[in-house]
């Protein structure tokens, strides 16, 4: 395996990850693929950069991100030219992720206003939906099922997954749904005129997204990624393949839900979010059940997490964990110790620690289970 990090003394790698002003308080986030479809407490790609700057691995490198998400740090590793692995249970996360990644392809409008005019012409039957009616208008019902018919039929797998990621996209929009992160029913102006309207929309920027990211970044031959939909915890190594930087941020426990955020989208798209939310690291139901979930699960959790990453990464990667702080049950849970003592009994050792704050932007639909004012950014090495 070719290693990517130069050794140096620990304290080198404190003082870099010190240097940083890591608020990046004024930095645009939503640019270029990053702006495809929405996603909560996601990465920004400010974080991901810095620390691929700073460890300086080779262009043989690989970068491995067990909760990718929708595929921040696998973007940033591209336009750095670096391969990249990402593993995520939501599948919403890995269709938008691979979207991210696969660089350039066939045009999606010109298939979206195809879609569009099959969707009117031929309609498609609603699936079923807990609590359908309360979610989405009659109207609203009839387009996206239409949609999704129309979709089934495409033939280019690329371009159904990418219709699939502009529907997606929307889908919360054109529901009854307060808002990405306020799950609460509201009254809106939406019909089924407004959903093929932003349908078309999406997909054009998506095209247009995509065409401004690759031709900006991407001067060489396009890096490779590998997005895998599934359980970090029973992932094998042989999946991952050797890595040399691991850059990632994994589920609060009781903070973020997932799941929750992305059900309606998983319905409609033919996936099962009841699935997702079993397997969830740190998903709210966890912790309000029968034996319920507690902090030292967590840190079981990330035991097996580092005991992957003690297969997978080289002997002088480094593996930046990002996380922040929980509350279950009215207590205060320090998640950065419980990585710390995770890594230590899985043979890694800490080598820098520092603290970023949190915009106050940043929504949850857990508020008042996250302490989401700062979050730590953590180094350790084999």
């Amino acid at each position: 395996m070719t290693s990517v990090v130069s050794a140096e003394p620990p304290v080198a790698v404190a003082e870099k990850i010190s240097s940083v002003d890591w608020h990046f308080a004024d930095a645009k986030t939503q640019v270029g693929v990053h702006s495809i479809h929405p996603y909560p407490a996601k990465f920004i790609p400010q974080l991901p950069r810095q620390l691929l700057r700073l460890l300086a691995p080779r262009r043989e490198a690989v970068v491995f991100d067990p909760f990718c998400g929708s595929g921040t740090t696998l973007v940033e590793a591209q336009a750095a030219g670096l391969a990249s692995v990402g593993v995520d249970l939501n599948p919403i996360a890995t269709l938008i992720a691979r979207a991210k990644t696969k660089g350039a392809g066939p045009a999606v409008h010109p298939a979206a206003k195809a879609v569009i005019a099959e969707a009117q012409a031929m309609g498609g039957t609603v699936p079923d939906i807990p609590r359908v009616d309360h979610w989405f208008s009659k109207d609203v019902q009839a387009a996206l099922a239409g949609i999704v018919a129309a979709i089934a039929r495409v033939a280019e797998p690329a371009v159904k997954d990418d219709l699939r990621v502009a529907l997606s996209s929307i889908i919360v929009r054109v529901s009854y749904q307060d808002g990405d992160t306020r799950y609460a029913a509201v009254q809106k102006n939406v019909d089924g005129a407004l959903v093929f309207e932003l349908f078309e929309r999406a997909a054009l920027e998506l095209d247009r997204a995509r065409g401004s990211h690759f031709g900006t970044l991407f001067r060489g031959e396009h890096a490779p990624s590998k997005v895998l939909t599934g359980d970090i915890l029973t992932v094998s190594p042989d999946a991952i393949g050797p890595v040399d930087l691991v850059i990632t941020s994994p589920p609060y426990p009781n903070a973020y839900e997932y799941w929750l955020y992305h059900k309606y989208r998983m319905y409609w798209l033919g996936l099962d979010p009841i699935a997702v939310r079993e397997a969830e690291i740190g998903a709210r139901p966890h912790f309000f059940k029968k034996n319920a979930h507690t902090a030292e699960d967590f840190e079981r959790q990330m035991k097996v997490v580092f005991r992957l990453l003690h297969q997978v990464l080289a002997a002088t990667g480094y593996a930046c964990f990002v996380v922040g702080d929980s509350r279950i049950h009215g207590r205060i849970v320090d998640n950065v110790t419980l990585l710390k003592r995770a890594a230590s009994e899985e043979g890694f050792r800490l080598e820098a620690v520092t603290e970023r704050g949190v915009p106050s932007t940043r929504k949850a639909f857990n508020p008042a289970n996250s302490r989401a004012t700062s979050e730590f950014i953590t180094v350790f090495s084999r």
